[in-house]
């Protein structure tokens, strides 16, 4: 029970912060394709990897007792998405020291108060780089992923070996059982021979 909470709890996170960056990286996509031009791999790669995670995602999510009989290749394939993902931050490393805001002094103005005087102000203007806050924004979920995916990873290989455990530990009390009811069945027959042949002895 435990398992599948904490299960489906990382996998709302990752569902949830991969829609958003599939839909942004698809916007760039979309340009460079209208545009009749190659797409840079730092966009393709992380595209890719995102769109694959998703789908992954959502397929472990909904077939749940799938994924926790073959908990094991669930935290194989996990962890290489942590990798996937690693490179793909790791292509978009430059976003990261990027300035996408940049805010502008403007004129001052007073304001008056009537009797009670003036005070001046100054105004500030805001502008944001769309592309680049969307290509950060895609930065930052790539890396909350890395840490998303590691954790469902680690949670699957822990439940994977107690399940394997459970199932050893179930396979050698049928065998201890069977046995001992295979002697035990047996143990009548033995008395039984025993006693035959001390009254064959006596006689």
């Amino acid at each position: 029970m435990i398992f599948a909470i904490l299960f489906a709890f990382w996998r709302f996170m990752q569902i949830i912060t991969l829609i958003p960056t599939m839909g942004m990286l698809a916007y760039f996509v979309n340009g460079y394709v209208q545009l009749n031009a190659l797409t840079p791999n730092y966009i393709l790669v992380l595209f890719i990897v995102s769109v694959l995670a998703l789908a992954w995602s959502i397929y472990t999510l909904f077939s749940y007792h799938r994924s926790s009989a073959n908990a094991t290749f669930v935290a194989v394939v996990d962890l290489l998405f942590v990798g996937a993902f690693i490179g793909s931050v790791y292509a978009l490393r430059f976003i990261a020291g990027a300035d996408c805001t940049s805010i502008t002094r403007g004129d001052p103005y007073d304001v008056s108060f009537g009797p009670f005087g003036s005070a001046s102000f100054t105004n500030f203007d805001a502008s944001v780089d769309k592309t680049c806050a969307m290509l950060k924004a895609c930065f930052a979920f790539g890396i909350m992923n890395c840490v998303f995916f590691f954790a469902s990873s680690i949670l699957a290989c822990l439940h994977g070996d107690r399940t394997s455990n459970g199932d050893r530990t179930t396979y050698y009390r049928e065998t201890h059982s069977h046995r001992h009811g295979h002697r035990g069945s047996r143990s009548p027959h033995s008395r039984h021979s025993t006693h035959s042949s001390h009254r064959r002895v006596y006689v």
